[in-house]
């Protein structure tokens, strides 16, 4: 009997090399705005949560709104290098070949966003009505809600469900959906994934597969 009924994939430095490409142009975004913040403080405050949530954190942190058009500028200019630059993440596609139950992606993107990664590194079909995002639910990571959201529409248990993620939010979010959390390392370390309550860390996509086992 398999170990797992269903995998739940992060999308954003799991499934598509991306996390430094939105970082980038957040970060020119908000340094307009006047919040200048270094690369590990971005980390911790936005990694892994959906855009509502990480422009109430600049909000908190300059004392006003983004303008609509700033904002709606700042998502051109995000798909656009998107489109232009990103990769799938190093040996995906063999883990997902290898998969031999059902799968999708839960993310703190919302489906413009997903369309355009997925669609530019060419795994959109492997996914195609297997994608959910935080903007589905009422809160976003380390929420559990868009995690029990594809567990349920999926017909799977949460205690049957393993989630692959690289950020604190999506490992705190795995852990409270009731489900197993393997952290991927990338922009966080692995001590600190398992402080987050990772079952185990993995340093590349091909050490999955037998994780997963």
């Amino acid at each position: 009997m398999a170990r797992f009924d269903l995998i739940i994939f992060d999308c954003d430095g799991v499934i598509v090399d991306s996390e430094r490409i939105t970082q980038d142009v957040f970060g020119d975004f908000i340094r307009g705005l006047g919040a200048d913040l270094t690369p590990e403080e971005m980390n911790e405050k936005f990694l892994g949560r959906r855009l509502a949530d990480c422009l109430a954190i600049v909000e908190a942190l300059t004392g006003r709104k983004p303008p609509a058009d700033a904002l709606d500028d700042y998502r051109a200019r995000r798909d656009r290098a998107l489109r232009e630059h990103v990769r799938p993440v190093e040996g995906i596609e063999a883990v997902l070949t290898a998969l031999r139950v059902p799968y999708c992606i839960a993310s703190s993107g919302d489906h413009a966003k997903m369309r355009a990664t997925l669609g530019a590194t060419g795994l959109f079909d492997l996914f195609a009505g297997r994608l959910f995002s935080a903007t589905q639910v009422a809160h976003g990571k380390p929420a559990p809600d868009v995690f029990l959201l594809a567990a349920t529409e999926m017909g799977a248990a949460p205690a049957r469900t393993a989630v692959v993620e690289d950020s604190i939010n999506g490992v705190l979010a795995g852990c409270a959906a009731g489900m197993t959390v393997f952290g991927f390392e990338g922009l966080v370390g692995a001590a600190a994934l398992r402080a987050a309550g990772a079952h185990c860390t993995f340093a590349h996509m091909r050490e999955l597969t037998a994780l997963l086992e």
